[in-house]
């Protein structure tokens, strides 16, 4: 099986315009891959686009776009624009985000996720295709939408994927998941989910320093803000973590931050965050 290396960008505080000689370096380095976010900073394309015109041998991913901030057409038209620009260099993260991003910060109903993940693979497998889409799906409609981009090759449709049901639709209508925010024993629980022969494309998080002071106190700020999340939460709940986490997730709930950082012990820190030397 081909392992490669990525990396996320953008790089926080560093201005999108000065990005060009730290992904040069990134090439030179052995990285193979770039992937974006979309959350609250930069959207999840133009970060690939300075980087598929200044690093012709990175691919480039999304990790992941949400699949009910943009419509049906609008999103295979900004995929097949970024195909375009870096053909064969691309591949596309499809994900629900959370209630958090779509509901609070854009004012969407998080209704039917994984309905609404299954029809946007379904519409980009067509659209992508430069099918004429007219089709009522579960949870949008199309009528008559013709992508005007004809791209040279489809990209592979990557699921982010957390749990049983999106993990199985990963692997039976995308070509492989995306997961977060487990450790490497939790990778070997995920990936027979999706099956043989798709791709896993899984973020770990890294803190190259000795420095353990350092190490807990933005290892817990991390954790406690991603896990604290309703789909993360029930992610972990669902690897067994319910208990060790019950007490984070309670002074959560009571409104007390720094409470619930402190519950997070030191060992499910040390499972998901890679740290130590850069060496």
């Amino acid at each position: 099986m081909e392992r490669r290396w990525g990396i996320t960008i953008p790089f926080a505080g560093v201005p999108l315009h000065q990005h060009r000689p730290i992904l040069e370096e990134l090439a030179d380095l052995g990285y193979t891959d770039v992937w974006s976010s979309e959350a609250d900073g930069h959207d999840a394309f133009t970060a690939l686009v300075l980087a598929a015109a200044w690093t012709p041998s990175l691919r480039l991913g999304q990790a992941v776009v949400p699949v009910y901030t943009r419509g049906p057409a609008l999103l295979a038209q900004t995929i097949a624009s970024l195909v375009d620009a870096a053909p064969g260099r691309v591949a596309v993260g499809l994900g629900t985000s959370s209630n958090v991003i779509v509901e609070r910060w854009n004012g969407i109903p998080f209704e039917k996720p994984y309905a609404h993940v299954r029809d946007t693979l379904r519409f980009l497998r067509a659209a992508l295709a430069g099918e004429k889409v007219t089709h009522e799906y579960e949870t949008f409609s199309v009528k008559g939408f013709r992508l005007g981009v004809r791209i040279e090759r489809q990209p592979p449709l990557l699921v982010g994927a957390l749990r049983p049901g999106m993990l199985k639709l990963a692997g039976r209508e995308g070509d492989g998941a995306i997961i977060n925010w487990l450790s490497a024993d939790d990778v070997r629980t995920v990936a027979p989910l999706v099956g043989d022969g798709k791709e896993i494309v899984a973020r770990i998080f890294v803190l190259p320093t000795e420095d353990l002071d350092t190490v807990r106190a933005l290892g817990r700020r991390m954790i406690a803000t991603y896990l604290n999340v309703e789909v993360y939460a029930k992610f972990h709940e669902w690897l067994g973590r319910g208990e060790l986490l019950a007490p984070m997730w309670a002074a959560w709930k009571a409104g007390d931050r720094a409470a619930a950082t402190e519950a997070i012990p030191d060992s499910l820190l040390d499972d998901l965050i890679v740290h130590g030397s850069p060496e």
